[in-house]
């Protein structure tokens, strides 16, 4: 932190008490996969899903993310952590508002996914990986990305020259065999109600 003049300033509502408010428990849904795998897609139908049960809940997309809060950074090693460490930062504010943060990002490299974690607190941070192989994604190619880094238009694209480091132990692994955006987000709302969130 560059600033030492800053002071934390508490409120006189808790957590707990937003919690209560909403009828839920804050936390984070941190979907990770590589480029095509679905998380967006998961994402938006996780969210439909949850705002029909009457729960509050909000999808911060990569895309979009980058579009605003993010757009002054690329995707060199150093930008891609940046990148996370902030939407961490965003995604544990909402959670302690009582949303159901859901925060679709490729986010390759677990140092950086251990962070979020612990930003977010552990307590309320579900990783979910959506584990689609990269011969799958690449097959997919939904906006032609892996194409065009395959012909060297685009540099540092994770699976193709930059890794990805999967997940060891998510709280959550969405599969093909979940072969729906629906069937994904029905197994994530399942884990959810089994921890107590909703």
């Amino acid at each position: 932190m560059k600033s030492t003049n800053v002071t934390w300033h508490g409120g006189k509502v808790s957590a707990a008490d937003r919690d209560a408010l909403m009828g839920q428990r804050g936390c984070v849904v941190w979907l990770t996969g590589l480029s095509g795998s679905g998380k967006s897609t998961i994402a938006r139908s996780l969210e439909s899903q949850l705002v029909g049960l009457g729960h509050p809940a909000y999808v911060l997309d990569g895309d979009n993310v980058r579009q605003g809060l993010n757009s002054d950074l690329g995707f060199s090693p150093a930008d891609r952590e940046e990148n996370i460490r902030r939407i961490s930062e965003l995604s544990a504010l909402f959670a302690d508002a009582g949303i159901i943060t859901i925060a679709a990002f490729i986010s390759p490299y677990r140092t950086g996914r251990a962070r979020a974690r612990r930003i977010v607190g552990p307590e309320r941070f579900v990783e979910t990986y959506v584990d689609v192989s990269l011969d799958e994604c690449e097959h997919r190619d939904p906006k032609g990305l892996y194409k065009q880094a395959r012909a060297g238009l685009i540099a540092d694209f994770t699976g193709v020259d930059a890794p990805y480091e999967p997940p060891e132990n998510p709280e959550v692994r969405i599969t093909p065999d979940q072969a729906t955006a629906t069937e994904a987000a029905d197994k994530i709302v399942e884990y959810l109600r089994k921890r107590e969130f909703i």
